[in-house]
């Protein structure tokens, strides 16, 4: 009698594409994160001073650590690739600046009392130059070439929250704590002049409106808005009743995101100034800092959870908002992806805005 043949495996089923990586989690909370600025690739450092890259990838199971440093002492505040994509600069609450070659997770270069005080924000210029902030409101401006500091000043009374970069590379702006928006002149190495204070901390800084615009996220929920030509006084504010916001990043010029102490990471047109909606959330944490992908395609964002979570933005940029003002018929903020309505884990029931009380959300002071 002729024995059955040996039955054929069955093969393992495909990895499931994915709209969008898994989240990753971490052992500590992440507060700061980056992508490469060409790769698929992310950066993020946590509370505990520890610096991790992954590599992304939109099949399931697919993200991958690449490797994990434990350079710094204290907490990692700020990570940001260089624009070249081989060096990962990283800032602490150590008074350190890291150089981190990406390729191997090296430490390249140490500048270990950068600062007298704790560093709080990071921004790379170009190849050559690095800015950075620190609690006590000091900047500075280093040139790596001489591995100096060639600016040095101190204009805010409290810590510097976020800082951005003119095209030109000409003014470098300050969001500080003490609730003024500084400016600094960085081919002349000198402070320009600082804006009247606003109410609460400012938090979070971006460029709108193809620079025409400057925008400042802060503590009491409210955008302040700047003119490029006129950085004394604000031109518009625009309260989106959240309860803080904690961090921004710029999605088109007329679109950027928001993250707040609710957790909710919210769109925001900017002039006219709507809350479009919600792009996702850290459920009942707060959203410690965002950032988009080199193809636009992803918003990342972490928070107190020690998540890093990923959204998928593509839609923004075709978003509309006209300039008629429409009463709100509910106070239901508008699911603007599959992972916001409330698909599984990222499930938040009962996600509502505050009522307006004297203002329609949206309504602005000004909206020259």
């Amino acid at each position: 009698m002729q024995a059955d043949p040996e039955e054929e495996p069955e093969p393992e089923p495909e990895p499931r594409l994915r709209d969008t990586p898994e989240d990753i989690s971490f052992e500590a909370a992440a507060n700061t994160i980056a992508f490469h600025p060409s790769q698929d690739i992310l950066a993020a450092g946590d509370v505990e001073g520890d610096v991790y890259v992954y590599s992304l990838s939109f099949l399931e199971g697919g993200n991958r650590e690449l490797w994990s440093s434990g350079h710094h002492l204290k907490s990692c505040r700020e990570v940001a690739f260089s624009h070249d994509g081989h060096k990962l600069f990283t800032v602490s609450k150590d008074k350190a600046i890291h150089v981190l070659s990406v390729e191997q997770g090296r430490l390249v270069t140490r500048f270990s009392k950068a600062h007298s005080v704790a560093l709080n924000s990071l921004l790379v210029l170009d190849e050559q130059l690095l800015a950075t902030g620190d609690e006590g409101g000091t900047l500075k401006l280093w040139d790596l070439r001489r591995g100096a500091a060639v600016m040095d000043l101190r204009q805010h009374e409290e810590y510097i929250g976020a800082m951005a970069v003119d095209q030109h590379k000409r003014l470098l702006l300050t969001a500080s704590g003490d609730g003024t928006m500084g400016v600094f002149n960085i081919r002349r190495r000198r402070f320009e002049l600082v804006s009247e204070p606003q109410s609460g901390d400012l938090t979070s800084i971006a460029l709108m409106k193809r620079g025409k615009k400057v925008a400042c996220g802060s503590s009491e929920g409210t955008i302040y808005l700047f003119n490029w030509a006129g950085f004394g006084a604000t031109s518009d504010r625009f309260a989106i009743k959240a309860e803080s916001i904690d961090c921004m990043v710029p999605v088109t010029d007329n679109v950027l995101c928001t993250g707040s102490t609710d957790g909710v990471i919210r769109a925001v047109n900017i002039l006219p100034n709507r809350v479009i909606g919600s792009v996702g959330q850290h459920v009942g944490e707060p959203v410690e800092q965002l950032a988009t992908s080199h193809t636009g395609q992803l918003l990342a964002s972490c928070g107190h959870d020690q998540k890093v979570k990923f959204w998928d933005i593509s839609a923004l940029p075709a978003v509309v908002v006209d300039d008629y003002r429409r009463r709100k018929k509910s106070g239901q903020l508008k699911a603007l992806s599959r992972k916001a309505l409330g698909g599984g884990e990222d499930f938040f029931a009962g996600l509502r805005e505050e009522a307006p009380k004297e203002q329609q959300e949206g309504d602005s002071e000004d909206s020259n």
